[in-house]
């Protein structure tokens, strides 16, 4: 194959990869367009701190009911026909959301929506490690978290300049609707887009094999790697599979021999629940109310997101240069050390502040500018760490037959985990307050750093089909 043919083809695998990606932008878009509507819902509902707590949390049990039957969905009917289904369910939930006029029609639609976030959030990663060769694979799968941290950065945006246009979330703006009602209805365009944009792509050749459709397998890989190379890679994948061709399922996470959990399945779900534990989301699904709690209108706090997602985009972009480098297990053990550093110092700057007249913790100038540098620094080391990676881990590091099954367990705790610490950051905020919750946090993230060094195993270099799982 001629170094033309090489290019050609690296092109169309990242070209794809970028399609499958903007399921990752919906799930980022999807995720951070709640952080402006938080005022809009408690007005619009009359919900109290707990209602709200509920209505903004509600999509991730959608989203871990939709990535544990992802997985196994996707291993029945293909990788892509998940991620169509996906788009038809973003695409709903957009409109229904912004025109739901009460909790429980709301909590639906966000549900809904939480099937496609979840289905998306494991199928793409997968999706991509599956057409991806192993000298780029890393590279490729990061992009899906720059998508999910573009669709928050665009949902921070957008939130704000429409609040600002409006003059408040809960004012009126475009055809009398209130501006937390657009808030969801701008995530209608780029849904409809990955609907159509998914049908141009192929089915995942490794999905193609282990469904008996070899010819079609190779047709893909010969588009993807030219006909020399397809041959093998088929030989390969067929050779993984030890001649067990029987429709994965989940007795497959058990080990043969002993009839336990594989090790391999309590590494991913410990990958995936650790993710969630540092508190990120707080920051994702919070962060217009976290920063008015120490002080800042609501026009600033909205501001201070658009900073963070610009920040976590170029943390993201380093990600991209240096993980097939590097590998992902230093990336994973430096960011949970940053993490618990910079979790510590937001902590101490939080501890330090007084309770105002409303009942809004109050910090000094010295004490407000470390809270918002360190909490930015966490963002930094999360997105350049375990944002990506451990998504990318996810996507790679389990045998063939067992990646769906695989994907489905550890995206029910990661998403089960989400919606724990989503759910339970107002009552925290209400009970020991932001210095204490945040302590919480970064005890997690400190004791993730002995989780990475004693069970996290390398996968930089690796063919799928060399995952012994």
């Amino acid at each position: 194959m001629n170094q033309r043919a090489v290019d050609q083809n690296t092109l169309l695998i990242t070209l794809i990869s970028i399609v499958a990606t903007i399921g990752g932008f919906l799930f980022g878009f999807d995720s951070g367009v709640i952080n402006g509507t938080v005022d809009g819902l408690q007005t619009a509902f009359s919900s109290d701190s707990v209602g709200t707590g509920f209505n903004v949390a509600s999509m991730l049990l959608g989203c871990a009911v939709g990535a544990f039957f992802a997985g196994r969905l996707a291993d029945r009917f293909g990788r892509r026909s998940l991620l169509i289904v996906a788009a038809v369910f973003f695409t709903i939930s957009a409109w229904g959301s912004g025109v739901s006029g009460g909790s429980f029609e709301f909590v639906i639609y966000r549900v809904l929506g939480g099937l496609a976030v979840g289905a998306a959030s494991v199928m793409a990663p997968a999706y991509i490690a599956e057409i991806a060769p192993a000298n780029i694979r890393g590279r490729l799968a990061t992009i899906q978290q720059i998508a999910i941290i573009a669709g928050l950065f665009c949902a921070f945006v957008s939130n704000y300049l429409l609040a600002d246009a409006a003059g408040a979330s809960t004012a009126e703006f475009w055809m009398g609707f209130e501006a937390w009602r657009w808030m969801f209805w701008i995530e209608i365009a780029p849904a409809v887009l990955f609907f159509l944009t998914l049908l141009a792509i192929p089915e995942s050749p490794r999905f193609l094999v282990m469904s008996g459709k070899k010819e079609r397998a190779r047709v893909v890989l010969t588009r993807l790697f030219g006909t020399e190379s397809a041959d093998e890679k088929v030989a390969e994948i067929d050779a993984s599979l030890a001649g067990d061709h029987h429709r994965p399922r989940l007795s497959d996470l058990l080990d043969k021999a002993t009839g336990r959990v594989r090790k391999i399945v309590w590494v991913g779900i410990g990958l995936a629940t650790f993710q969630q534990l540092v508190g990120i989301n707080v920051v994702f699904y919070y962060g217009a109310v976290l920063w008015q709690a120490v002080g800042f209108s609501e026009s600033d706090a909205l501001l201070i997101n658009v900073i963070s997602g610009g920040l976590s985009i170029g943390a993201c972009v380093v990600t991209i240069l240096i993980i097939d480098k590097v590998g992902r297990k230093p990336l994973l053990w430096i960011g949970s050390a940053g993490m618990a550093l910079s979790l510590a110092l937001v902590a101490i700057a939080f501890s330090t502040g007084d309770l105002g007249e409303g009942g809004d913790l109050v910090l000094s100038d010295s004490m407000g500018v470390l809270a918002l540098v360190a909490a930015n620094i966490y963002v930094v080391f999360f997105n350049g760490s375990w944002g990506p990676v451990m998504w990318v881990m996810l996507g790679e590091m389990f045998p063939n037959q067992i990646r769906g099954s695989g994907l489905a367990v550890s995206g029910l705790f990661q998403w089960g985990s989400n919606f724990g610490i989503t759910m339970t950051f107002p009552i925290l905020l209400a009970g020991i307050g932001l210095a204490a919750a945040y302590s919480i946090y970064a005890f997690f993230a400190l004791v993730s750093v002995w989780f990475v060094l004693r069970f996290v195993h390398e996968t930089k270099g690796l063919e799928l089909e060399e995952m012994a799982g």
